[in-house]
């Protein structure tokens, strides 16, 4: 690494383009040109960076031996009839019926007492106290970029909620406890659960899937206009929804988009809806009361509640402080707090509070409801099929970092725990928390409590802890700070592509990409691992570390990929329409879509149209960039120089239209055909014409929609909007209306194609059908002709021997 690209790195982190971006990007900015020169200024190996062993294995905080009585579960077969037979209930209501599962009831019938542990307070502030140290390995000129600034303040904030936290007579804190352990208020503490080993849906989610097409069929005659009793149900395609991480644009965007989709009567068509960060805070608000299930509702909520920043003490402290919405919010930390004795709490813990503070508190204060709260009362709305079914994502990043202590070569066991590090990415819906890599899943209702050999692990008192609640799960589901040092870099990476000296930055950072990968400056989440003692019964391909973790380390699944499409490419799910809103920090610079195309085929799911996304027009200018030292640019000016020369190249590529920039909608579909080479997959194209969706061999159809600039909606530019960027906690009514405005026009932009889009797979479908009905009844016919002659033939034997 030369002298003067390291000198170009640091210079830039001084200059006044750099000190400009910082007063709109904020930390990540300088935290990527620190990074940059902290990187350069150590050992080549930068042993200084050895990340953090995620789901490390930690002290038990569950008691053992103790004699405790384990209740058999009824058996799969068993609970499945229990389902059907509760069925018939009428569900209209929205009360959750109990779960097939047996109760663990309490001998005496009475309350537990309260133990006598250190307060809820102490624990919780002793915790977050100790956040800001472990980043302190950064060293001190990166903490300070790493830590958010509402983040430093916590100490102090939490001991002004002393007394709410602590555990005396007739505090908050004490109430909340005693509550938590009233079957009354939460009934899931008595109701045993056991892991399900499954790479089936769970039956809940079948039936509701069973149900949800009563719905979309009449949506969908609705929406195409066509008679429906001419719809057969088999004709009906299962349409997705997603949306994209990216804060709270990623929130106002894509509830404007879900709003747009609903007026035009496409929302009714939807099966499941999946969200990754602030899509995940989406659905949380459209299945609460406070929204009533309306996008229309739910963005006026966020004008009323968007002016101010989630930390904002005064505003944070009276919601805290004061009832009924201080019981709702602390509820989580309580019951962790007092639960779990040496649970990890963090700073994504509080965020989440303070989020749900913002979010999930409606403008009269007194109107919250505690069923806001869990994700399992959601299905008091998917029930009946009457809404999509809500998919929540988040990741857990296995850095196998163990393995290096039976290697003599450091160096090579770094680079193999490199190579194998990975996310594996967890579900939640209101019926199930699963993991596709584990191949098992729990009910949502036993989030949070403790597991092992498969089975609910009891506390003293006979009861488990209550269902993790939303907040603590918001702060998880949004938490981009725990990202690894990388993601930061690459959040910020394209406003920063037109600085002068970027390539000089930009190639010194992307030299240490591998190292800046293993480190996660703040500490992900924790919830109980419930795979422990299972080894036995899990595919052989879950790592080690899996089994010897209390906890699952949880954080935003934007890490792995900012849309939530995996999930919906789940088998038993067989989604034939993906809908996408991407409102990602650059939508031309990260090919979510593409990212999916290496998770398809090792999951040889059929139909994914390979190569989706952003037509690769930079990739050789950006191939140049982090490959700079191959190519002995040994001065800025070189390098620069290289960079032209590859754009001058490319022209005529973009000039025979190999490259085609993407508009406002987009469709690719995949093919189901099998591949018989083992070749490069030929580059997807753009589906130009609607037959090329009706083909017998067409796969799934991905229809995109990027949030990108529109002249027509001036006001907003995702590109140059300050408000716009993902760190960006504060949204006036008017920059609501212009961001609203502008995916509500860029919707409109895409309508008809996607109505056509769904009437050519619907019209696909309905093809196959009726070509396999002919197939049927041509064999049975050829059959009752074979079966007529064979009883003509042992009719005429007959009359011959009588």
């Amino acid at each position: 690494m030369t002298q003067d690209r390291l000198h170009s790195a640091r210079s830039l982190l001084y200059s006044r383009p750099a000190a400009a971006l910082c007063l709109r990007y904020g930390p990540p900015i300088l935290l990527a040109t620190a990074a940059a020169g902290y990187l350069t200024s150590s050992s080549s190996r930068c042993t200084f960076l050895r990340p953090t062993l995620l789901d490390a294995p930690e002290p038990s905080w569950f008691p053992r031996g103790r004699g405790q009585k384990r209740v058999t579960s009824t058996s799969s077969k068993e609970a499945e009839k229990h389902i059907n037979e509760s069925d018939s209930g009428d569900t209209s209501s929205g009360d959750q019926k109990p779960p097939p599962q047996t109760r663990r009831v309490k001998n005496d019938g009475h309350q537990p007492k309260v133990e006598d542990q250190q307060s809820a307070w102490q624990t919780i502030t002793k915790k977050i106290t100790e956040a800001p140290q472990s980043v302190s390995s950064l060293g001190d000129s990166l903490v300070d970029y790493v830590m958010p600034s509402w983040a430093k303040a916590l100490p102090g904030f939490l001991r002004k909620l002393q007394s709410e936290l602590s555990m005396e007579t007739g505090s908050l804190a004490e109430e909340i406890w005693y509550e938590a352990n009233d079957p009354e208020i939460n009934p899931e503490i008595i109701w045993d659960a056991s892991v399900r080993v499954s790479n089936d849906l769970c039956a809940e989610e079948e039936k509701f899937r069973d149900k949800r097409q009563l719905f979309t069929k009449s949506a969908l005659a609705r929406y195409l206009d066509i008679p429906e009793d001419k719809m057969h149900p088999a004709d009906v395609p299962i349409i997705a929804m997603c949306g994209s991480g990216g804060g709270l644009r990623a929130l106002v965007a894509g509830t404007s988009s879900y709003l747009s989709a609903q007026e035009q009567g496409l929302f009714d068509c939807v099966t499941y809806t999946a969200g990754v960060s602030g899509s995940c805070w989406l659905q949380t608000l459209y299945y609460s009361n406070i929204t009533e299930r309306s996008h229309a509702r739910l963005i006026r909520h966020l004008k009323n509640r968007l002016g101010v920043h989630i930390a904002f003490p005064l505003d944070a402290l009276e919601l805290l402080a004061s009832a009924p919405t201080n019981k709702c919010l602390l509820s989580g930390l309580v019951e962790k707090a007092k639960g779990i004795p040496d649970a990890d709490f963090g700073i994504v813990d509080v965020y989440g509070v303070l989020l749900a503070a913002r979010l999930l508190v409606p403008k009269g204060t007194l109107s919250v409801d505690a069923d806001d709260f869990k994700v399992s009362k959601q299905r008091r709305y998917t029930d009946d099929g009457s809404q999509p079914l809500p998919i929540y994502t988040a990741v857990r990043h296995e850095i196998p970092l163990a393995e290096q202590s039976d290697m003599k070569d450091p160096i090579a066991a770094e680079a193999k725990a490199l190579k194998e590090a990975w996310f594996q990415w967890f579900e939640f819906t209101p019926y199930e928390f699963w993991c596709e890599e584990l191949q098992a899943g729990i009910p949502t209702w036993a989030l949070g409590r403790t597991f092992e050999n498969g089975r609910t692990v009891w506390r003293d008192n006979g009861l488990a802890l209550p269902e993790v609640r939303v907040p603590m799960l918001m702060g998880i589901w949004g938490s981009a700070f725990c990202a690894t040092l990388s993601h930061y870099y690459k959040e910020i990476r394209p406003a920063v592509r037109g600085l002068v000296g970027f390539a000089g930055l930009d190639s010194v950072i992307s030299e240490r990409d591998n190292d800046l990968r293993k480190v996660h400056p703040i500490n992900p989440a924790v919830i109980p691992n419930y795979a422990l003692g299972m080894r036995d019964r899990l595919p052989p391909t879950v790592p080690e570390s899996i089994y010897e973790s209390r906890n699952f380390q949880l954080m935003d699944a934007g890490m792995s990929n900012n849309l939530p499409i995996y999930p919906l490419l789940r088998p038993g799910r067989n989604v034939d329409i993906l809908i996408a809103f991407d409102a990602s920090a650059d939508v031309k610079t990260d090919n979510w879509l593409k990212v999916a195309d290496g998770y398809a085929r090792q999951r040889g799911i059929k139909g994914w149209p390979v190569g989706a996304g952003w037509p690769p027009a930079d990739e050789t200018v950006q191939e140049l960039e982090q490959d700079l030292e191959k190519a002995k640019a040994k001065t800025e000016e070189q390098a620069q120089e290289k960079i032209e020369e590859a754009k001058e190249k490319d022209k005529p590529r973009k000039k025979a239209g190999k490259y085609k920039d993407l508009g406002y909608c987009n469709v690719w579909v995949g093919s189901i055909e099998e591949r018989t080479t083992t070749d490069e997959p030929p580059e997807s194209k753009l589906v130009e014409d609607d037959w090329e969706i009706t083909r017998d061999d067409a796969g799934l159809a991905v229809i995109y929609f990027p949030f990108l600039a529109n002249p027509k909606v001036p006001k907003a530019d995702p590109k140059t909007s300050d408000f716009l960027s993902t760190w960006n906690f504060v949204y006036t009514p008017e920059q609501i209306d212009s961001v609203v405005e502008l995916a509500r026009t860029n919707f409109g932009e895409g309508a008809e194609r996607t109505k056509r889009t769904v009437r050519a797979v619907y019209e696909r479908k309905k093809k196959m059908r009726l070509e396999r009905e002919r197939e049927d009844r041509e064999r049975m016919r050829r059959r009752g002709i074979r079966m007529g002659g064979m009883r003509v033939g042992l009719g005429d034997h007959g009359d011959h021997f009588s």
